[in-house]
């Protein structure tokens, strides 16, 4: 049996992975795109992660939005945005330039970098003005136009501008939706989004609801440092595999 030329078993595994992501998202605060080009890659290919969890995200965040729409500092939130849009385009359209080895090469470099600046970022504990919080912004916008998984680095930027605890999460959900329309535009218009990896974003963003179930009842039962070191380590492993399948294949 196939849905759009993916088998049953291919479906069940992108759900299953997505479920997990979902979970691993709402324990730790972040992780749900950086877990998801692991299974995503072999099945779809490198060139299709960040067009299918662009839009996936979307659905994930407006969720997001509507549940925590008390909590959003939208003056923080439309500063971040709008200087970031101009180069969310520019990072989306670099993008679609790239062949399959070269998305896996990115890929690849994201997942690997992303664990050591998460922690860079922590220990620094930077504080932002508008002026500050606006280049963060133009920065961050290249950043998640053209790769998956950078997320934690808007809710560093957020952190940085004097936001914390649920407003970090309104907040950051409602930039985060904004940019992934304007990223999931891009991608529509340049064909990087047909009918196959459209069914595969809604049935990854429809993982949303269960996993935030059952994450919250997790998060009693294990410590955050625990979940933080396993995740990371899964994110590195996964980074590597990424980058030196990508840099031993040929160009596609």
């Amino acid at each position: 049996m196939t849905i759009l030329d993916l088998s049953l078993q291919e479906l069940l595994l992108i759900a299953m992975t997505a479920l997990g992501a979902q979970v691993v998202g709402g324990l730790a605060g972040y992780g749900t795109g950086l877990l998801m080009p692991l299974v995503l890659v072999p099945i779809l290919g490198a060139e299709a992660i960040v067009p299918v969890i662009s839009l996936s995200a979307i659905l994930t965040n407006i969720t997001r939005v509507i549940v925590f729409r008390g909590f959003v500092d939208y003056q923080k939130a439309l500063l971040v945005t709008a200087f970031a849009l101009p180069s969310t385009v520019l990072g989306a359209w670099c993008y679609t330039l790239l062949s399959s080895r070269g998305a896996g090469i990115a890929i690849g470099a994201v997942l690997i970098g992303v664990v050591p600046l998460r922690r860079i970022l922590e220990r620094r504990k930077l504080a932002l003005g508008p002026r500050g919080g606006a280049l963060a912004g133009i920065s961050y916008g290249f950043l998640t136009g053209g790769a998956t998984g950078v997320g934690v680095i808007l809710l560093s930027i957020l952190m940085a501008m004097g936001l914390g605890g649920v407003h970090v999460i309104a907040t950051d959900a409602l930039v985060s939706t904004v940019l992934g329309v304007i990223k999931s535009g891009v991608f529509f218009w340049a064909g990087e989004l047909p009918a196959k990896l459209c069914f595969v974003a809604v049935l990854i963003g429809a993982m949303a609801t269960p996993g935030a179930i059952i994450a919250r009842w997790l998060s009693t039962r294990f410590a955050a440092h625990v979940h933080n070191l396993l995740i990371e380590a899964t994110i590195v492993a996964g980074g590597l595999i990424l980058l030196a399948g990508s840099l031993t294949r040929g160009s596609g």
